[in-house]
């Protein structure tokens, strides 16, 4: 389980994002996002020694934050920039929010997407835009359909709305800081906030560090996609050359160039937090909580693990930014979750090809209460073995040991596929 953090240097702010515009923002957004609530969570609570609120970004109309943003930046736009029509590129949030405001202000609009984002946001992204808004699918990840966006915008000479790397966008995501700073009864002392592009981050940062400057504000990244986190240690905007796009909402290669300078100098700190472990906090949340996220909007909860000792006795707030999870992805979180616990393992696995190998292997090989859950195996003619991939599914982690310690001392050969990322990904 990894626990990278990073502490980030405490420099002067130098007031790039005015708590005046923030409270302007607060005003355009009145008829548009809800003041959403920030509710106590008895649960988390009781489990960290504290009192844990989380801000509930996911009851947004668009079940997201990006609308406070996106509106924001589009509503300040010109008659003649509206005429001229807008172009953005998201890996489904803020192209939904963007949506939803191209049909509210009624501007037309050009929203690029990774070909990865899931069904349910393409879909949403229609449903929001109606008539106004043409989704085009272009590259593997955000990044990509950036660079797409990006040309397009500059052949038709149209607007870009960006995501996050803009002070209109920043100063409407800073609003999220102000209604939790409204709504707090007593003193906060940690903000846990998921970072993608950075854009989330700066704006609350901005927001306490003017508001109540000895809160400390927590980034919280994908350890597959650590944007900032490298940024920040590295001392510049860096772009990663691969990155893990299951957190999809916070997977990014390369933060904003004005994001990274404010949340170099407002981020107390950056965690880089497991996929797996953000497929646990996922189920988790729906299983406690009735509460179905997607994997970034989880991820300010994952982060508490991390930082257990330190919060004991404090006000914490997490930030579910988002709810728009599609249900496809049921199994595959699932499956994440159970391998980053230890619960889940796969093997190949020799068996002889003969009467009774595989009741022996039942018999002698599997604990009580281990449970095979994937068995792949075709009988190979003129040979004396063939090989099987086998999955199992454990109780308890600690089960692991006894049972490599059974397959050691028995005839199957054996090699465990959890350890071999690269097999692993081509024969699971």
């Amino acid at each position: 389980m990894s626990d990278k953090t990073l502490e980030v240097p405490v420099t002067k702010l130098q007031n790039k994002i005015s708590l005046e515009n923030i409270y302007k923002a607060k005003v355009r957004l009145n008829q548009v996002a809800i003041h959403t609530p920030l509710l106590f969570n008895a649960n988390l609570s009781e489990k960290f020694d504290c009192q844990i609120f989380l801000k509930r970004e996911d009851l947004q109309i668009v079940r997201s934050y990006k609308i406070r943003g996106a509106y924001n930046r589009m509503v300040q736009l010109n008659h003649d920039e509206r005429a001229r029509g807008i172009v953005c590129s998201s890996a489904g949030n803020h192209a939904q929010g963007v949506a939803f405001a191209c049909e509210k202000l009624g501007i037309n609009g050009t929203i690029f997407m990774p070909t990865t984002t899931p069904k349910q946001k393409i879909s949403k992204v229609k449903f929001f835009g109606k008539n106004r808004v043409e989704v085009i699918l272009s590259g593997d990840v955000y990044d990509a359909s950036y660079s797409a966006a990006m040309a397009y915008c500059e052949t038709h000479k149209k607007i870009f709305v960006h995501p996050f790397d803009d002070p209109h966008v920043i100063e409407g995501q800073a609003t999220v800081g102000l209604e939790i700073f409204e709504d707090s009864t007593s003193p906060i002392d940690y903000i846990f906030a998921p970072v993608g592009g950075g854009g989330l981050s700066s704006g609350i940062g901005s927001c306490l560090k003017q508001i109540s400057p000895n809160t400390k504000l927590i980034g919280v990244e994908p350890i597959g996609a650590p944007a900032m986190y490298e940024s920040i240690k590295a001392g510049k905007v860096i772009s990663l050359e691969t990155i893990d796009t299951f957190v999809d909402g916070v997977a990014v290669k390369r933060v904003g160039d004005l994001c990274f300078e404010i949340c170099k100098e407002l981020l107390s700190d950056i965690i880089l937090v497991p996929e797996g472990k953000v497929c646990g906090t996922i189920l988790q949340l729906y299983i406690e909580e009735a509460l179905v996220v997607e994997p970034a909007g989880a991820i300010s909860v994952s982060a508490l693990d991390f930082y257990a000792d330190k919060i004991k006795g404090k006000n914490v707030v997490c930030i579910i930014s988002g709810g728009n999870n599609d249900i496809t992805r049921t199994e595959e979180i699932k499956e994440r979750s159970l391998l980053y616990e230890g619960l889940k393992h796969y093997f190949i696995i020799k068996f002889p090809q003969r009467s009774g190998a595989l009741k022996e292997f039942l018999n002698n090989i599997l604990g009580e209460n281990d449970d095979i859950t994937r068995f792949e195996y075709i009988k190979k003619n003129s040979r004396e073995s063939g090989p099987a991939i086998v999955g199992i599914e454990l109780k308890d982690r600690r089960d692991y040991e006894p049972l490599i310690k059974r397959l050691s001392e028995s005839r199957f050969q054996f090699q465990v596929l959890n350890d071999n990322p690269m097999l692993f990904e081509m024969l699971v």
